[in-house]
């Protein structure tokens, strides 16, 4: 058991005055008369209320003493526990570029991608994962995390044209490096997934390659489309209008990105091949990490309020009922 505001445990001591005047009081607030003799009062029984006369005051003491407690917040101690478990550190780098609107897959590749993944992520429940997305620009969606419903929650917030359109491979994969590089696991794990060739951003893909490489990343990449054409919907003013464009992926790039990396290069023609993929790369080695786990404090104030309350009541029912003092 802790406290919330443990200062408010002080007022405790504020009781010890009080019961002291108390006994001061009952000392000389007592009546006196003389007599010859009190030998005819021995016969007389002592009732059970002069024994109990000072209960009403205990019980007000005591629910003075509950008060300060509920003040001072009661909460029930937290359980920390350290543990290690098997897994390793992953970050998801993630095409966002309007060309992933393209419905190949359905609903389209940037949907399909992205419940692909949390279903991948569902499946590590203890590996460090985080998310990094690119178009035209990257940037960190989720860092590395084993609070799997945070990223899972950051996920769907995933959409196309959240940033500057366009297809920045190298800056994605560079930016990616920086949020793993420093891991301490065993085997850190980019999975970098796309549906185009580099156009925009000012690393190259495969000078971002030999900077994972040196800090001995593997680079998983994947390519996200059908072959020959695939299906993209343009908004005109007759409402949405359906164009089949041709699918560039640039492989050879993404098999030297894989290469350099001691990864591999996978492609996704369909939501079921990309499935297969993830179910691959899940058979990867493993290595051990620290969690700490803890669960949440739980405020136990309301058990001593309702006690204070039947310790209040039964005082004024006593100091009403079988306890009234006549003035």
């Amino acid at each position: 058991m802790i406290f919330a505001n443990p200062t408010y445990l002080y007022l405790l001591l504020l009781l010890v005055p009080i019961i002291g005047w108390y006994i001061w009081k009952i000392r000389h607030a007592d009546a006196s008369f003389q007599i010859s003799s009190n030998q005819g009062f021995d016969a007389v029984p002592i009732s059970y209320k002069v024994y109990l006369r000072h209960l009403p005051f205990v019980l007000r003491m005591l629910a003075v003493a509950v008060l300060i407690l509920v003040l001072a917040r009661p909460q029930s101690t937290d359980n920390w526990e350290n543990s290690s478990t098997e897994g390793i550190d992953i970050v998801l780098a993630m095409d966002i570029s309007s060309s992933m609107l393209a419905e190949d897959l359905k609903p389209n590749r940037l949907e399909a991608s992205k419940d692909v993944a949390a279903s991948f992520i569902n499946g590590r429940p203890t590996d460090n994962i985080g998310l990094v997305v690119f178009s035209g620009e990257s940037f960190t969606q989720c860092p590395l995390t084993t609070d799997h419903t945070v990223l899972l929650n950051l996920f769907k917030d995933i959409q196309s044209g959240m940033i500057e359109d366009g297809t920045a491979i190298g800056l994605g994969l560079a930016n990616s490096v920086s949020r793993i590089k420093d891991s301490q696991a065993k085997s850190k794990v980019i999975i970098l997934l796309t549906d185009g060739s580099n156009n925009m951003g000012e690393i190259a893909p495969v000078t971002a390659a030999e900077i994972a490489k040196t800090f001995g990343i593997r680079v998983y990449t994947i390519g996200v489309g059908t072959e020959g054409e695939a299906p993209y919907p343009f908004k005109t003013a007759f409402g949405v209008q359906y164009q089949n464009i041709p699918v560039q992926i640039d492989e050879e790039t993404l098999r030297k990105i894989a290469t350099t990396t001691g990864g591999q290069y996978f492609r996704a023609t369909n939501t079921k091949s990309l499935g297969g993929i993830y179910a691959e790369i899940d058979e990867m080695e493993k290595t051990k990490i620290s969690v700490q786990e803890f669960s949440k404090k739980q405020e136990e104030y309301k058990y001593f309020a309702l006690l204070a309350f039947l310790i209040l009541l039964f005082e004024i029912i006593l100091r009403n009922t079988l306890l009234r003092n006549i003035p």
